[in-house]
């Protein structure tokens, strides 16, 4: 069975959390890679509701809490690899340079719905798509 990977499940935990109560606690990311992995991680949700702040089948959001991490490093111990852990942080607009925020507002307040952003861009005031994928954050 193939689902969505590991960074697609934390651009969603990310936008999970800025519509929560959540916004500024980190959470812990549990995925799974095999089926006995994914019962044991079902099973941990379903027994421990109070730690598990989202679950989307083969990963889970798990609070950043001891109890939280323990859920979790028991997972990890008994699958190994077959579980890989990370820590979230929320995604925070703030936290991106002013440009890019305008070039996001300013594209989404485009005319013409269909229109590509290297096109929208040209002749404008706004970073290109290749200024945009050499920086980090």
């Amino acid at each position: 069975m193939v689902g969505p990977t590991p960074a697609i499940i934390a651009v969603l935990a990310n936008k999970i959390l800025i519509r929560s109560a959540l916004t500024f606690l980190p959470v812990l990311l549990v995925v799974t890679y095999t089926r006995e992995a994914r019962r044991d991680l079902r099973n941990v949700c379903r027994a421990h509701e109070e730690c598990v702040v989202r679950q989307f089948g083969r990963a889970a959001l798990l609070s950043a809490t001891e109890f939280g991490a323990f859920q979790a490093l028991r997972l990890r111990e008994k699958h190994g690899l077959d579980v890989q852990l990370e820590r979230v942080r929320p995604f925070e607009p703030d936290d991106v340079p002013a440009h890019v925020r305008e070039a996001a507002r300013a594209y989404e307040s485009r005319e013409t719905a269909s229109t590509p952003y290297r096109q929208f861009a040209a002749g404008r005031d706004l970073p290109t798509t290749d200024q945009l994928r050499g920086e980090e954050l």
